[in-house]
């Protein structure tokens, strides 16, 4: 494991530096840049015009720089404060203390290319690493590294989640899904409906597991025991769904990339809508539903920015990133705080809310 010190750190990342003398991380003001109402299509009543009054006030906007060449691709903050990163860039799972600053390198193999990390219900650090074909697990004392080799050729590993039951799943963008039991460590892989495209994953309270196919463009619904799929088609034609993510009631957000929208699959009722993101031209990559049940998304248009959309309003919000241009291609939260991983601008980045 590689530490950075704090002196190293300061000079590495250029921190600025607090009253106390220990490394902050670069701000800009919270402010959003534009709120805007979304254009819903579904099968009920047409959208109503509304505000965001209401919503918990985005109190910081912060972004920690990581060590140059990482592309950090998905973040995961951790039970103990830290915040666990994939260093695509460099084969390692990177631990950050947004306290201190200081950020632990844990290297993962010859050849890794970590995509996803997920903690799991032991308290661990899961990644799905493209570049070994396998599931890693992380020890969060020990920072010792398992490896569970996926069987056959590779299939572009990319995200994972745990079911209810304590139940491994991911995806492979070459065209697959599949699971791993932590009881019984045999990782089975699944072919997906359509072929290519399996990239993010959800649980819904209910236990039900979906995932979204970019390149196949639509979800799917998992069948736990046979290890089948049911794919469901957005109303959008080839609008690219790249990640999905559920709310406390089990309807599925999702990420549409290439119609620059947010979709809402409800599965009581076998029904859609979809909004599309504020400005020109969007790109909805990253999505992730708070603990207020409001959803967050990232746009890779222009400079970039993250965007917070308001179900009960039908309101977006939209703040700039720090670093023009940064990518965030994953997001991922705890409580009061959404964590992002900028892989353009080797740097994480949080929004801080509540109130």
């Amino acid at each position: 494991m590689r530490r950075l010190g704090l002196s190293l750190l300061v000079a590495t990342i250029a921190c600025s530096l607090g009253s106390n003398g220990s490394p902050t991380p670069n701000t800009v003001s919270p402010t959003a840049t534009a709120t805007t109402t979304g254009n819903a299509t579904t099968s009920a009543a047409a959208p109503v015009t509304t505000t965001t009054t209401g919503v918990p006030l985005v109190t910081a906007i912060e972004e920690y720089p990581v060590p140059g060449g990482s592309r950090p691709h998905d973040v995961a903050p951790a039970p103990d404060g830290t915040v666990w990163y994939t260093g695509q860039g460099i084969g390692a799972l990177g631990v950050l203390d947004p306290i201190s600053g200081v950020i632990d390198e844990i290297p993962l193999g010859d050849g890794s290319a970590p995509h996803g990390v997920i903690v799991g219900p032991d308290g661990a650090a899961w990644v799905t690493d493209s570049g070994l074909n396998a599931i890693v697990r992380v020890d969060p004392v020990s920072s010792s590294v398992e490896v569970f080799l996926l069987p056959g050729v590779a299939v572009n590993l990319n995200t994972a989640v745990f079911d209810m039951d304590g139940i491994l799943w991911f995806t492979g963008q070459g065209g697959v899904f599949g699971r791993l039991d932590p009881d019984n460590p045999e990782p089975e892989v699944f072919d997906a409906p359509g072929g290519g495209g399996p990239y993010g994953i959800t649980v819904t309270p209910d236990n039900d597991l979906y995932y979204a196919s970019l390149a196949g463009n639509h979800i799917a619904r998992i069948d736990r025991r046979s290890g089948t799929a049911e794919t469901l088609e957005p109303p959008t034609p080839e609008q690219g769904a790249r990640r999905v993510w559920s709310d406390s009631q089990g309807v599925v957000w999702v990420s549409e990339w290439e119609a620059g929208q947010v979709g809402a699959y409800h599965p009581s009722t076998n029904t859609w809508q979809e909004w599309a993101l504020p400005g020109d031209a969007p790109q909805a990559y990253a999505v992730y539903v708070d603990e207020t049940d409001r959803v967050w998304l990232t746009d890779f248009t222009g400079d970039g920015a993250v965007v917070r959309f308001d179900p009960s309003t039908e309101g977006f919000e939209v703040f700039p990133l720090v670093s023009p241009g940064g990518n965030v291609r994953q997001l991922l939260g705890r409580p009061g705080e959404v964590w992002g991983a900028e892989s353009a601008a080797d740097a994480l980045i949080v929004i801080r809310f509540g109130g």
